[in-house]
């Protein structure tokens, strides 16, 4: 028997990259898996490729997030991993950030996290696990990611409260913060890809184990996170990050 066998797993952002990764590897430990994501297209080739469930869901909406609930649970019944990982990026100098760009990062990385989590809690079966994707830059200083960093430090605090508030059903609540991770995250602000090659290679100089993660790697993580192995793991942040926030 498969280790997740008869489990339904959710992830938001389950797309591409560390959403992508995460769902293939606990698919092919056995569980029924749900990606979400906000384009109907994306979605559903990375569903098709994957062999899994997709819903479409923007993770900003409050409407997408009770939709969603909604569906899964018609549809699957209790949720007994939930790994939240949708999230966006974006730079900017306090001094030149907009209202506008604070609330759009806000809405989905903070306020889509917390109601994303509120809206599931009561369909979690006992002894469910919840993963929330937050980043080292929650503890570190970059500039010209204030708000992103903001975000990531809030769901840090959140996880910890919901630890303790679901510890009564044996729900175990955790998050991961990686560091830099192959994902399509830079090309997708904008960069071309000599700018990227040299984002990449300085990314690595500044990752004592010499390489960046793997999205598959936050996967293993996530599933020993939402395994037996892990019943006494809660309100705990995991850093996997090849030791960067070491320098």
């Amino acid at each position: 028997m498969k280790k997740f066998e008869n489990k339904i797993a959710v992830i938001t952002g389950g797309n591409s990259g560390m959403g992508y990764g995460t769902a293939k590897l606990l698919k092919e430990l056995g569980a029924t898996v749900i990606i979400t994501g906000r384009r109907k297209e994306a979605i559903e080739q990375a569903a098709k490729e994957l062999g899994v469930q997709a819903i479409l869901s923007d993770q900003g909406k409050l409407e997408d997030i009770d939709s969603l609930v909604t569906e899964v649970t018609q549809k699957f019944g209790k949720v007994d991993i939930l790994f939240i990982n949708a999230g966006i990026s974006g730079t900017s100098s306090i001094e030149l950030e907009t209202p506008e760009n604070f609330d759009k990062m806000m809405n989905v990385n903070f306020r889509g996290v917390f109601f994303t989590l509120n809206k599931f809690i009561p369909y979690l079966n006992d002894g469910a696990s919840v993963v929330i994707l937050s980043s080292v830059l929650a503890s570190t200083v970059s500039s010209g990611l204030a708000v992103y960093s903001a975000s990531k430090a809030a769901i840090n605090s959140i996880m910890k409260t919901a630890a303790l508030e679901l510890a009564p059903r044996k729900i175990r609540v955790n998050a991961i913060s990686p560091g830099a991770i192959d994902t399509e995250l830079f090309s997708k602000m904008g960069m071309d890809d000599k700018t990227l090659a040299g984002m990449t290679d300085y990314l690595i100089s500044l990752t004592p184990i010499g390489r960046i993660g793997k999205p598959e790697e936050i996967g293993q993580l996530v599933a020993f996170l939402s395994s037996d192995e892990a019943s006494f793991i809660t309100g705990s942040d995991h850093t996997i990050d090849g030791g960067s926030t070491l320098l």
